[in-house]
């Protein structure tokens, strides 16, 4: 019985150290080497930071992209999800409403066309990216509420698209934010 307890206190003493000494020293070391030294990425203009790269922000004004809906109410100290199922009816209620959102926004949208990425949260709640597809779909409405060609507004989605991580890995993707602010640099 002691040799076990000797045993059960070494081990406790082991992974005190590995895991709470030197793993988070080496995340800590591996973040300085990252974008922002482990800050974030943060996104300034005019030496103000508006945002974070990799954190989503509430876009709701017709003449901005919308961003993906948000479970957490975009507060990065709470990211999560709603973790209610696809049959909850609460939850199908706020996705219908969000339809509803898109539509009256975007008259001849039809419902099969709405990507559902504009209609349902990601799992952190916090995802600053949305598909080609869904900013496709607000081209027309952000166009026409900045009083801007179409075609120039296509353009610039076109090119704030970033691939999939090395051409393979995961979908194209649109960093909300970014495309926004670049849209606010547009000289009508």
């Amino acid at each position: 019985m002691k040799k076990y307890i000797i045993q059960s206190i070494r081990l406790t003493l082991v992974l005190a150290v590995l895991l709470c000494g030197i793993y988070p020293m080496i995340v800590a070391f591996a973040g300085g080497f990252s974008t922002g030294n482990g800050g974030g990425e943060k996104i300034t203009r005019n030496g103000k930071v508006v945002g974070y790269a990799r954190l989503g922000q509430n876009f709701s004004k017709p003449e901005y992209f919308w961003g993906r809906p948000s479970a957490v109410g975009y507060n990065a100290a709470g990211s999560g999800g709603s973790n209610k199922g696809a049959s909850n009816p609460d939850y199908l209620k706020q996705v219908s409403d969000r339809i509803d959102t898109l539509l009256k926004y975007h008259p001849g949208l039809k419902r099969s066309e709405i990507p559902a990425d504009m209609v349902t949260a990601s799992g952190s709640g916090l995802d600053p990216n949305i598909s080609p597809q869904g900013a496709a779909i607000q081209i027309k409405r952000v166009a026409a509420y900045r009083k801007l060609d179409e075609k120039i507004v296509a353009e610039l989605v076109a090119k704030h698209t970033e691939g999939p991580l090395l051409g393979l890995f995961g979908p194209s993707t649109i960093n909300v934010l970014k495309l926004n602010l670049a849209l606010d640099e547009i000289k009508k």
